[in-house]
């Protein structure tokens, strides 16, 4: 059912003019008539189909019935005495906004049926009152006839298309808990009864210490081993999880920094030697993240990124010429640079704002030293 304001309809495939006009020829139709009281009463017509019209609409129950009951015999009333048929497009416009199919067919038939006869009768009574508009009159009959089923099944097909997107977006979220609980049962699985086994093995080798240092060092050979095999397989279930890479969020910003008009230049090799997955992600979700705040809030005409690896830190400094977070209050505190800190802080990272000129926020990370040949050093 549409909202109560639709008394204009649409998506009939008419202009909204056409139905102020159709609004608006009763009065034309009306004031033609040379009788005063004929006047009132049609006025008085006009107003009561509005009114009842609007009132078909907020109803939820078997009044909606009542009032397009009111609405045809107030058609078919300005049919027989001003010639004015259009009230009919607006009836077959909400007939075809009832879902209940037996309602629907219901006052699809009445409607068309009693259209069909006043035209008949006015045409045989009074041809010359509807002769001159003859094109128009056939039209609405035409709309009487098609513009209820239109709606009907538009409107069902969006329920449908609705239900669809309801339906998808509660799938995509199913999805990622499922990937969740995934991800939680494989570390689970990889981790829990390794580390169980690897505090017992520790509470043993502590109580031998003294009594049997031979089983204690044995014990501990077994941690080790324990240990080495926990950490493989975390590596290669994290190597398995596809990331965003920096050069692949690189070519993202200069997009999204062309789209919004602001020159993009960059610094330093995109590429990184030696850095985690899970260091990488986080680079580039932070990037992108600060990349957004200099499209969203700086006002800047250029964006400089400047890449710089070190022995010590990796550093990303994300530059533009604009008033940036500074020059907004608590924008410094906002919900997109406190979840680059939160992350940051994931990987002992930091991340800095400072304000000359425009905005500059420097990301660092330190340096994770890997041993990929040493596997038993944990």
């Amino acid at each position: 059912m549409q909202n109560w304001y639709h008394i204009i309809p649409k998506n009939t495939g008419l202009s909204s003019y056409i139905w102020i006009i159709f609004c608006l020829l009763p009065f034309f139709f009306i004031f033609r008539s040379s009788s005063v009281t004929e006047i009132v009463f049609g006025i008085f017509m006009i107003l009561l189909f509005f009114l009842a019209y609007r009132l078909s609409f907020i109803s939820n129950s078997g009044f909606v019935y009542l009032w397009v009951g009111i609405e045809m015999a107030i058609s078919i009333m300005m049919t027989m005495l001003f010639g004015y048929i259009y009230f009919a497009l607006f009836l077959a416009f909400f007939i075809g906004n009832i879902q209940n199919l037996a309602g629907f067919l219901t006052l699809y038939i009445v409607h068309l049926v009693s259209t069909i006869a006043a035209i008949t009768v006015i045409f045989v009574t009074q041809n010359e009152a509807l002769f001159p508009q003859l094109p128009f009159v056939i039209i609405s009959v035409i709309g009487v006839i098609l513009l209820p089923f239109t709606m009907y099944y538009r409107i069902k097909r969006e329920k449908l298309e609705g239900q669809l997107e309801d339906a998808n977006e509660k799938i995509s979220q199913l999805m990622v808990v499922e990937e969740r609980e995934r991800i939680a049962r494989d570390l689970h699985d990889t981790l829990g009864q390794k580390l169980s086994l690897i505090g017992l093995k520790s509470d043993l080798a502590g109580k031998l210490m003294e009594t049997k240092p031979d089983k204690a060092q044995n014990e501990i050979q077994d941690i080790r081993q324990t240990a080495r095999t926990a950490l493989k397989e975390v590596r290669e279930m994290v190597s398995n999880m596809r990331g965003a890479t920096l050069k692949d969020e690189m070519i993202r910003v200069q997009q999204i920094l062309e789209a919004a008009e602001i020159d993009f230049s960059m610094e330093g090799n995109p590429e990184l030697e030696k850095t985690p997955l899970l260091v990488e992600n986080v680079l580039s979700m932070c990037l992108k993240e600060a990349v957004t705040n200099v499209v969203k809030h700086s006002e800047a005409t250029a964006c400089h990124v400047r890449i710089k690896q070190s022995p010590n830190e990796l550093s990303i400094a994300v530059e533009d010429n604009g008033v940036g977070v500074s020059g907004k209050a608590d924008a410094a505190q906002g919900h997109g640079l406190q979840g680059m800190r939160e992350r940051l802080e994931f990987v002992n990272g930091t991340l800095e704002i400072s304000s000359s000129s425009g905005t500059t926020l420097h990301i660092r990370v330190p340096n994770i030293i890997q041993q990929p040949k040493q596997e038993g050093m944990v």
